[in-house]
């Protein structure tokens, strides 16, 4: 058994969970607990405003996800915004769940994980996880 300077019959683990209880209570409360639902690159980046705004955006700003159900390219297209700017698409291959939530009125959110701007791969310009607000 486990002994702390808390005194006997008080483990660190008892202590540890406890502190997570209330700090998950906390960010409960406050609406702050996110998951991340993935990780992507951006899809079309070349025909939207990455380049023109390629000196403004950087890592870590947030992004808005738009549902576009009469895409005609995409039924679960997910257009991707910087500060209202187009940036481009979720990939196809990728974007069902996050289109699926965002029907269900899920608050999802995206965020710049990695932004190379000068890369000649418009599919490794940017990099942007999406995450559910619980």
């Amino acid at each position: 058994m486990m002994k702390s300077v808390f005194g006997s019959g008080v483990s660190i683990a008892k202590i540890f969970l406890v502190c997570c209880l209330l700090f998950v209570g906390r960010c409960l409360a406050e609406e702050q607990i996110q998951l991340l639902i993935q990780s992507s690159p951006l899809a079309g980046s070349q025909f939207h405003a990455l380049a023109r705004l390629a000196g403004k955006i950087k890592t870590g700003d947030p992004l808005t996800l738009h549902r576009e159900p009469d895409n005609r390219y995409d039924a679960n297209a997910v257009r991707v915004e910087w500060q209202g700017e187009m940036l481009g698409y979720l990939p196809r291959r990728e974007n069902r769940a996050v289109a699926a939530a965002l029907d269900r009125g899920e608050l999802l959110n995206g965020r710049i994980i990695r932004f190379n701007p000068d890369d000649p791969d418009p599919w490794q310009r940017l990099r942007l996880e999406v995450w559910i607000k619980l």
